[in-house]
């Protein structure tokens, strides 16, 4: 097991990010919401296709906890009962939770997906944790952080919780994006620790101290890029999916923030390119960075500028998390480089 260990953190982290793609996708297509309740969705392990499945109906079987549409509520069976040839109310409570009584077929399947890849990054976790144990002799701290990333998994899979129980409210939406990078981060540090190939870098300290202050940008630029994406959302509700055009008419101080914050992220990324060219450092990964910060500038332009074109706010964001793990991985070989450059 311990030799396919470095293997099994990589299936981890692509999976961990597959989750991240994926709930990408639930924000574009408003689909956060699909399964009301946790960790069921409509009280089904899986999701209902047709609205007359959350329909309620005489002389059915219900199981405890399936769930029903009565007059815009959600109604959760007590107990286990077959109904009678009128509807009785003392059978069910009324889930309280929140008011958002909506059966949408695609949006339920795009975040029962979302859930799915989420219990599969959760496994892999997992199994990450219990092949570690090969490692506690020789190093215990890639032992602990695997056993510690499963408890990150659980405590993220509770935050999604939270998020829908709230009904999406914003604050708990950042924590959760912020926790998922978390878990990135961590991943990265175990596979760059059992990597069998590490390359050689020369120290520079300027480039090291640059490059986190780099990544401590992107964080930020993440966390404000939700709150803008929340705007978004209320007023995409507001004003119709149709009318893009007038989403930003108005914005908040958090998006000309975010904009402006843009110039700097890229400043400070390109002085590391800079940096990257004149001391010849040999950290290639740098090439990625810029690469994803130009796409991001792009899609950021066209959604301020031609009305949000399909997928554009998803792979901002999904793009924006890659850049994170790059940058991440980019101060883990840094940190680690042997030899002192000469620069006299």
């Amino acid at each position: 097991m311990k030799k396919h260990f470095h293997t099994i953190a990589k299936v981890t982290l692509v999976l961990t990010y597959l989750v991240i793609i994926a709930g990408a996708v639930v924000r574009m297509t408003g689909s956060g919401m699909g399964c009301p309740d946790w960790p069921k969705c409509f009280g089904y392990y899986i999701p209902p296709t047709e609205h007359e499945q959350l329909e309620w109906h005489a002389n059915k079987t219900y199981k405890k906890g399936q769930v029903i549409i009565v007059n815009e509520t959600l109604q959760v069976a007590k107990s286990d009962f077959t109904t009678a040839d009128t509807f009785i109310k003392s059978h069910w409570e009324t889930y309280t939770k929140h008011d958002y009584a909506v059966f949408n077929p695609t949006h339920t399947w795009v975040e029962y997906i979302n859930r799915l890849f989420g219990a599969l990054a959760g496994f892999a976790t997992l199994l990450m944790a219990f092949a570690s144990v090969k490692f506690w002799k020789e190093n215990k701290t890639i032992t602990l952080l695997s056993f510690a990333i499963v408890f990150g998994m659980g405590f993220q899979a509770w935050l999604g919780k939270t998020v829908v129980d709230s009904h999406l409210a914003p604050f708990k939406i950042t924590v959760h994006m912020v926790m998922a990078l978390v878990i990135v981060a961590a991943i990265l540090y175990v596979i760059y620790k059992t990597s069998p190939n590490k390359k050689a870098f020369k120290q520079h300290n300027v480039f090291k101290n640059v490059l986190v202050v780099a990544s401590i940008l992107t964080l930020i630029q993440i966390v404000l890029g939700t709150q803008v994406r929340q705007f978004i959302d209320e007023q995409s509700k507001l004003l119709g999916d149709e009318n893009t055009d007038l989403w930003l008419n108005n914005p908040t101080l958090s998006f000309y923030v975010h904009r402006s914050f843009s110039i700097v992220v890229l400043l400070v990324n390109g002085y590391l390119y800079y940096l990257l060219k004149k001391y010849k450092l040999n950290h290639k990964k740098l090439n990625w960075v810029m690469g994803i910060l130009i796409i991001e500038v792009l899609s950021g332009i066209a959604m301020a500028n031609f009305n949000f074109p399909f997928g554009s706010q998803s792979l901002h964001l999904v793009l924006a998390s890659i850049l994170f793990g790059i940058q991440y991985y980019l101060i883990l070989e840094a940190f680690n480089a042997k030899n002192k450059l000469q620069t006299s």
